[in-house]
C-alpha cells in the first residue's frame, strides 16, 4: 500500500469524514487573481516560468523539505575542532535544497535579469508562490534583491559585486567570493541601543589605509543585534565615520583570503522562521568597504530597506493565500450536521471573506510591483512606489496574521497540530509586520512620504481616483480619505488609521477596476462601511458566494 493509499480499516473503527492529504499543488494554475494580474501589469511574457515554477513550488516533495528544514533548524558552529574560530551556521541538507531551488529559479534577481516592463511584478510572483510554502530561504532572497540598486551607487563596487549576485548556481561553500558560482547578500542594521532609530547606532569604522571615501576600506568594530542569513556571502551594514554614518559592504572573507572580524555570538530562538538563521554579532576590526557618500549611509541604504518592504509585503499575500487554500481544501472534503463545510452558509461567509481579503493583497503587490519598475522612467509612478510601498507593507503585512489564524480556525484541532502547515505559516506570519519596520515606524514613513515628496500625494490620489464612479462606496471613502489628509493636527497619532485608510481605498480601487463585481462588492460594503470590525465571517445575506468561492478555487 503506498503512501497515498493510507489503511482506512483500523481494528476499532472505519477512518472516515476525514480530508485527504492536499498532495501535490499547483499554486499558479488555481490562483486566477494571479494570473490575471501578471497579464494586466505587464509580466505576461514571463507565465510560463512563473507557471512551471508554481508546479514545483507546490509539490508535496517541496513542503516536506520545508518541514525537515524547519524541524531541524540551524546550528552555530563558532570552532572547527581544533579550536579555531570559524564563526559558521550549519544548516539541514534541507535547507540547502531549498536555497538550490530559489536560486537556480532566479528568485533572488529575476527582475534585474530581466530588465523589461513587468520585471518587478514577475519577480514578485516568484516570491509569493515560493512563500507558500517557505519563508525562512525568502530572508536571504530579499536581501539579494534589495541590494543591488544600493550597489550601483558606487560603480566600482558595482562592478566587482554585482555578477556574483546575478549567478544562477547556488553554492553554498564558506570560501572566498572570488572562488564561488554565485553570492547572496545580507543586511546588518540592528544595535541594542537604537532598534528602528538606526541613529543611535554605536559601530565604528575608520579608514584601513591613506584612501578614504566611497570605495575605500575601512575597519569597522561594534555590535549587530539582529542579524539574519549570516552565511550570505557578504553584508550592508551602517558605522559612525568622523564625518556620520556611513554604508559599508562587509564580506565575509577579507580580500587576502583570511576570515574577516565577523564573530557570531549567539542563535536567536525565533517564534517562527525556524529554518532561517538569526544571530548576534560582534564586529572586531573588520573589513568593510565605503558604499555611497560618507555621512549619507541611510539615504544608501534606503533602497535597500524598500526593497525588503515589497518582499515583506509579497511574503504575507502568499502566506495568505496558502492558508486559504488550506482551508477551502479542508472545507470541501469534511462533513458536518449532514453537508460539506463549504456548503455551511457561515462557513461560506467565512471563506468568502479570507478570499477577497486575500485577492485583495494580490492585487496590491502586483500593483506595486509594476510601480517599481516604471518608477525608473516615470516619476508619477516612482513617487506612488516611494508611498505605496510603505502603505502596502503595513497593511498586508498587518493583515496576514489574523487572517491565518482564522483560516486554522476552519480545519478545528487538525489545523492546530504540526503535522498540517498552518502552525508553522501562523508563526511566520507577524515576522514581515517587524522585519524592516514595525507598524509604527512605517506609517511614519507613510507621513514623511507625504510632507517630503511632493509628487507621492497627487500619484495616490490619481491612482485611487481612477475608480471613481465604479462604486459609490468607494466614491465616498475617497472623500472621507480626502478630508483625513486636510486635517493636519494630530496627524501623528492617527497615523494607523490614515494608512489604514489608504490601503482600503488602494485595494477596494483595484478590485472594482478589474476583479468580478461579486468581489469588489464585497469588499467595498463589508471594509468600507460603517460596521466593519475588522473579523471574517461578517458578509452581508446579498454576497454572491458561489462566485466568489468558485473564483478562489481557479473555476473560472
Amino acid at each position: 500500500m503506498s503512501a497515498r493509499s493510507p489503511i482506512s480499516s483500523l481494528p476499532t473503527h472505519e477512518v472516515t469524514n476525514m480530508p485527504p492529504a492536499i498532495g501535490d499543488q499547483d499554486l499558479y494554475a488555481t490562483d486566477l487573481a494571479l494570473q490575471e494580474g501578471i497579464a494586466r501589469n505587464g509580466a505576461g511574457w514571463a507565465e510560463q516560468k512563473i507557471s512551471e515554477f508554481g508546479k514545483e513550488a507546490g509539490l508535496e516533495a517541496t513542503v516536506e523539505l520545508a518541514n525537515q528544514a524547519n524541524q531541524n533548524p540551524p546550528v552555530l558552529r563558532a570552532f572547527d575542532r581544533n579550536g579555531m574560530r570559524i564563526n559558521q551556521v550549519d544548516f539541514h541538507p534541507a535547507y540547502h535544497d531549498l536555497m538550490d531551488l530559489a536560486i537556480r529559479n532566479d528568485v533572488p534577481t529575476f527582475a534585474w535579469n530581466n530588465i523589461r516592463e513587468g520585471n518587478h511584478v514577475a519577480h514578485g510572483a516568484f516570491n509569493y508562490l515560493l512563500n507558500q510554502v517557505e519563508g525562512g530561504v525568502l530572508c536571504p532572497m530579499a536581501m539579494t534583491y534589495s541590494v543591488i540598486p544600493a550597489l550601483k551607487v558606487t560603480p566600482s563596487i558595482e562592478a566587482e559585486w554585482l555578477p556574483r549576485v546575478l549567478g544562477k548556481e547556488y553554492d553554498k561553500r564558506d570560501i572566498p567570493v572570488e572562488e564561488k558560482t554565485s553570492v547572496t547578500m545580507g543586511m546588518f542594521m540592528t544595535e541594542k541601543q537604537g532598534g528602528s532609530d538606526v541613529r543611535a547606532n554605536s559601530t565604528q569604522a575608520r579608514p584601513e589605509g591613506a584612501t578614504e571615501g566611497a570605495g575605500a576600506a575601512y575597519i569597522l568594530s561594534g555590535h549587530k543585534f539582529f542579524c539574519s542569513a549570516p552565511m550570505s556571502d557578504a553584508f550592508l551594514t551602517l558605522a559612525y565615520t568622523d564625518n556620520g554614518l556611513s554604508c559599508f559592504v562587509m564580506p565575509r572573507w577579507r580580500p587576502d583570503g583570511t576570515r574577516n572580524g565577523l564573530f557570531i555570538q549567539r542563535l536567536k530562538d525565533k517564534m517562527g522562521n525556524k529554518s532561517n538563521a538569526s544571530c548576534e554579532m560582534e564586529l572586531v576590526e573588520a573589513h568593510g568597504v565605503m558604499l555611497g557618500e560618507e555621512g549619507r549611509g541611510v539615504r544608501t541604504i534606503i533602497e535597500m530597506v524598500n526593497g525588503n518592504r515589497y518582499y515583506c509585503a509579497v511574503g504575507s499575500a502568499g502566506l495568505m493565500r496558502q492558508a486559504l487554500v488550506q482551508a477551502l481544501h479542508h472545507a470541501n472534503h469534511r462533513t458536518a450536521f449532514q453537508k460539506k463545510l463549504i456548503q455551511q452558509p457561515l462557513m461560506r461567509n467565512v471563506l468568502s471573506d479570507l478570499a477577497i481579503e486575500s485577492e485583495a493583497a494580490t492585487a496590491m503587490f502586483l500593483r506595486l510591483g509594476y510601480a517599481i519598475g516604471e518608477g525608473e522612467q516615470d516619476e508619477t509612478e516612482a513617487a506612488l512606489a516611494r508611498i505605496g510601498t510603505a502603505v502596502g507593507k503595513y497593511w498586508i503585512c498587518k493583515r496576514a496574521p489574523g487572517l491565518v489564524g482564522e483560516a486554522l480556525e476552519c480545519l478545528g484541532g487538525p489545523g492546530y497540530v504540526e503535522e498540517s502547515i498552518l502552525p508553522r505559516l501562523y508563526r511566520e506570519a507577524p515576522l514581515n509586520s517587524i522585519w524592516e519596520g514595525s507598524g509604527n515606524v512605517i506609517c511614519l514613513d507613510v507621513l514623511r512620504a507625504m510632507h517630503r515628496d511632493p509628487n507621492a500625494m497627487p500619484a495616490f490620489i490619481g491612482e485611487i481616483e481612477q475608480a471613481k464612479g465604479r462604486n459609490s462606496l468607494l466614491d465616498a471613502f475617497i472623500l472621507d480619505l480626502k478630508s483625513e489628509f486636510e486635517d493636519l493636527e494630530y496627524m501623528e497619532i492617527r497615523a494607523r488609521r490614515v494608512t489604514e485608510m489608504m490601503a482600503l481605498a488602494w485595494q477596494a480601487a483595484l478590485l472594482v477596476q478589474f476583479s468580478p463585481t461579486a468581489v469588489s462588492d464585497a469588499f467595498c460594503e463589508s471594509r468600507l462601511g460603517n460596521h466593519w470590525s475588522g473579523a471574517y465571517g461578517s458578509l452581508s445575506s446579498n454576497t454572491d458566494f458561489e462566485t466568489i468561492l468558485n473564483r478562489a478555487q481557479g473555476i473560472a
